[in-house]
């Protein structure tokens, strides 16, 4: 589990594709402070685990799966990324609770500066509005962020000018891929909500017709 509050900005040192997967390398410091083999990385959002490292990388596999939902599969050697670990029980929540499962990619529409902040535009595919609200957080490359703006096509957030510095955001063209985590609060729902339509509706069919037929009542 993560916050969303980047750490550091990785840098990618190899990749090593294998059919649809792939393993990279990551050059980093902060986050290598007191990694274990087998723990958790955010890295552009996506929750990875540590395979292999030394004093000054760590190195991951990325299934298929990943790389399609992700734009990790963008990524080429120097490639910059964003790194978080996950979060200790007791520590501060400064973002929101995310999972770093990714639910798709957007793709930065438009950039606009306002005094000291950057408004950014970012079109998620079209299935994913459903679960971003205004005011509500979402995940952008790892980064926790406020909808600030929606209407039926985009979102907008606006980026202060920490965020700008310590994140890989601000360094992203128009036209580039994004990954974004929505709050999983709303998907909890909706599956809830889904699962008990479907119980009432099996409970429907249970009938006074249908137990006269099969001889329970007269």
């Amino acid at each position: 589990m993560f916050t969303g509050i980047v750490e550091e900005i990785g840098k990618v040192r190899s990749i090593s594709k294998s059919g649809d997967g792939a393993s990279i390398v990551i050059e980093a410091r902060r986050v290598l402070e007191d990694v274990r083999l087998g723990d958790s990385i955010a890295t552009n959002g996506v929750c990875l685990t540590v395979n292999q490292f030394d004093r000054n990388s760590f190195r991951v596999d990325v299934m298929a799966e990943t790389m399609r939902r992700s734009n990790l599969r963008q990524l080429i050697i120097g490639s910059r990324v964003n790194l978080e670990r996950a979060v200790a029980v007791g520590d501060r929540l400064g973002g929101h609770i995310v999972s770093g499962h990714i639910d798709d990619v957007g793709i930065i529409r438009h950039y606009e500066k306002e005094d000291n902040a950057v408004w950014i535009t970012v079109e998620p595919a079209p299935e994913l509005m459903k679960y971003i609200i205004l005011k509500g957080s979402i995940t952008i490359d790892g980064v926790s962020l406020t909808v600030a703006h929606l209407d039926e096509r985009v979102f907008k957030v606006s980026v202060i000018p920490h965020t700008r510095d310590e994140t890989t955001l601000m360094s992203k063209a128009v036209g580039d891929n994004v990954n974004l985590e929505c709050d999983m609060v709303g998907k909890y729902v909706e599956r809830l909500m889904g699962l008990n339509t479907a119980s009432k509706e099996e409970k429907k069919d249970i009938s006074m017709a249908l137990l006269a037929k099969h001889g329970f009542v007269k």
